[in-house]
């Protein structure tokens, strides 16, 4: 019976031009060999999986080939070629500083450095993990790293660079590798079935690559685990079944619910993913992921982004003409707010079946915009005097700017019509601004509706009775009394009196600039009351800063106590009879 060997292994790139998804890198590393630029440190950096210690391999092989190819690649004939195939080659050492990370391996190390090679021009080192390291054997190698012998080659690769000292950084050549796409990963799967004599669906790889995160290593292993699972016959339902991967299908039947604000079916769907064992985490995470390529798939400019097979990504483009953009955003924002609480949350399931609740409703908000949306504000234009009905009243006639051009006659009061009504406000005020009060008007407001289309009058009586200052302050005391506790405003409101400057104006007196602020911000509710109480729709208010008294003006607490005890010697005598500080 033949050993099997994994195809991680069976297929490991023996050549620069077999390796996949690096073309950059390889290229620079023939390109060095030809010109025999050859440095004396490298470093190869970048996630697992991804050919770091293969190129590294390959490199070595390369640069001690004593018949290379044109395009810089081993010939595979000569003695060091055929010694390396064989694992049998004097010229390659390899470290693991995972297990060899002491200062006393690095001078071991050092010391196999001056030997020169039997065969061929270098020694290659390559010290994978090189990350792991201790501090004081980092320090050890340092100087062999910066001038080691003509023959000596040495080649780190690490996945953490970050926890590489500067000074080793400073003294190689950083290559850093980058993850294959799932496109090279999907390629070189299809070329190791078709060797193996394997059936695959090229939608059940897709998910491969995708499972393996751009490792190469993981999605060949993830390959012979499959082939072991379904035999000679990948299909894309026997790798979501194998691989515990949520269906594309589950996704696509959200979104069509979402769609149609189907809450029930929508929460059903959910139940089922539950039932068949997936984590609630990862289903939230897979619905971003979804919801983000349905989004890529509505411009032609990203549809690059996609990486899925063909039919699928057919469904994708379909889902997303039937999607808006808003739909989209905000779809993709609930989403992800879900999936960064979902950690701390406790009912973890009521969170996502809030979220699933919440993606239903985004059709119903957007149709209830649109319907506002069709509504048009009407915009005050035209002011006209009406004629002799009362001599303290007038009428403002307000035409929608639906109307180019209109032409009113004003009635006399006294004469109403049938198409007139009388709207008589709730005397009762109400407070709608969050943090400031609001007073509704409750003057007598007349509108009449003129048979025409898009046509709207609104009258709107001006009322302009005298009143008195006792008048005036009775109506202030009722504002005062309508207001609820709101604050130092509220206490001030309610003490203070407003002072009459002329028939329909009146002045406050404040303290300082934030009750001036304060009082601005209610002076339309304020005018608004009063206006109502006292039957005139002229009055107005002013704000005043009181100015500042001696007291105020002192810098310090003694110097106002000494102003206040001139003006009344009783405090000194009652400081000193009680033995007091001044704070």
């Amino acid at each position: 019976m033949d050993n099997f060997i994994v195809s991680a292994r069976k297929y490991r790139p023996s050549s620069f031009n077999s390796v996949v998804g690096q073309v950059a890198l390889t290229t620079t590393l023939k390109n060095a060999i030809k010109s025999n630029h050859l440095a004396h440190a490298y470093l190869f950096c970048g996630p697992r999986g991804v050919g770091k210690t293969t190129c590294a391999r390959i490199f070595a092989k390369t640069i001690n080939c004593q018949n290379l190819t044109a395009e810089a690649e081993a010939c595979n004939e000569c003695e060091s070629c055929v010694s390396f195939n064989e694992q049998r080659s004097y010229n390659i050492h390899e470290l693991d500083a995972a297990s060899n990370n002491g200062v006393d391996d690095i001078r071991s190390l050092t010391d196999q450095v001056r030997i020169p090679p039997q065969i061929g021009k270098y020694s290659v080192y390559i010290i994978d993990e090189v990350h792991m390291l201790s501090q004081g054997a980092f320090n050890a190698f340092l100087k062999t790293l910066e001038e080691p012998p003509a023959h000596a080659i040495f080649i780190l690769a690490t996945t953490e660079k970050h926890k590489i000292i500067p000074t080793i950084l400073s003294r190689c050549q950083i290559y850093d590798f980058n993850r294959i796409t799932v496109a090279d990963t999907v390629k070189h799967l299809q070329y190791v079935a078709l060797q193996e004599g394997v059936t695959a669906d090229v939608n059940a790889l897709n998910i491969v690559a995708q499972k393996s995160e751009g490792g190469m290593r993981d999605a060949l292993s993830i390959f012979d685990q499959l082939v072991s699972f379904c035999g000679n016959n990948i299909t894309y339902q026997g790798v979501i079944e194998n691989l515990n991967v949520l269906d594309y299908e589950y996704y696509f039947r959200l979104v069509e619910g979402f769609l149609k604000g189907e809450v029930s079916q929508s929460l059903l769907i959910f139940n089922e993913i539950l039932n068949n064992g997936f984590d609630g985490h990862h289903f939230i995470t897979g619905l971003s992921s979804h919801l983000r390529d349905v989004l890529v798939s509505k411009d032609p400019q990203t549809i690059s982004l996609l990486e899925v097979g063909a039919d699928i990504g057919e469904r994708y483009k379909t889902q997303a003409q039937q999607c808006s953009p808003e739909f989209l955003f905000q779809g993709l924002k609930i989403s992800n707010d879900c999936d960064i609480d979902y950690r701390l949350s406790k009912n973890k399931r009521l969170l996502i079946e809030l979220a699933l609740i919440r993606l239903c409703q985004l059709t119903d908000e957007k149709k209830k915009s649109l319907l506002i949306e069709e509504v048009p504000a009407p915009i005050q234009k035209i002011v006209i005097q009406a004629p002799e009905a009362n001599e303290n009243k007038a009428v403002v006639k307000t035409v929608s700017a639906s109307v180019p051009s209109v032409t009113i006659q004003a009635e006399p009061a006294s004469q109403p019509t049938e198409n007139t009504r009388d709207v008589v406000a709730d005397s009762k005020p109400s407070f709608k601004r969050p943090g400031s009060i609001s007073i509704s008007n409750t003057n007598t407001v007349i509108t009449t509706q003129v048979t025409s289309t898009e046509e709207k009058v609104i009258e709107k009586v001006i009322q302009n009775n005298p009143f008195t200052y006792e008048e005036l302050n009775k109506a202030w005391q009722q504002f005062a009394d309508t207001i609820p506790e709101q604050g130092r405003i509220t206490s001030f409101i309610k003490s203070t009196r407003p002072n009459l400057t002329s028939d329909t104006t009146f002045e406050l007196i404040v303290s300082n600039v934030l009750q001036e602020k304060e009082l601005k911000r209610l002076q339309q509710d304020i005018v608004e009351f009063l206006q109502e109480r006292l039957h005139n729709s002229t009055i107005r208010m002013t704000l005043k800063i009181a100015e500042e008294t001696e007291v105020q003006r002192a810098n310090s607490p003694e110097d106002r106590f000494k102003i206040m005890a001139e003006q009344n010697p009783a405090l000194e005598k009652l400081r000193n009879g009680l033995g007091l500080e001044i704070d």
